[in-house]
């Protein structure tokens, strides 16, 4: 398993634009860790870009 084709995997079924094709192969390997830890990584990441952003554009109360 590769993981840049585990991570592009991750990013199209996030955006939902992954082809039935690679959801198909996806779901027929035999590991899902690669697919778990991916996608909890970008969570996590989605997660901080969004505080920050908040944090950049809200007008802290000084």
């Amino acid at each position: 398993m590769r993981w840049l084709s585990v991570l592009q995997s991750v990013l199209a079924a996030m955006f939902g634009v992954q082809s039935e094709t690679k959801r198909q192969r996806d779901f027929h390997q035999p590991r899902p860790l690669p697919y778990i830890v991916i996608g909890v990584i970008l969570v996590v990441l989605f997660i901080i870009v969004l505080l920050a952003l908040v944090n950049l554009i809200t007008p802290t109360a000084d």
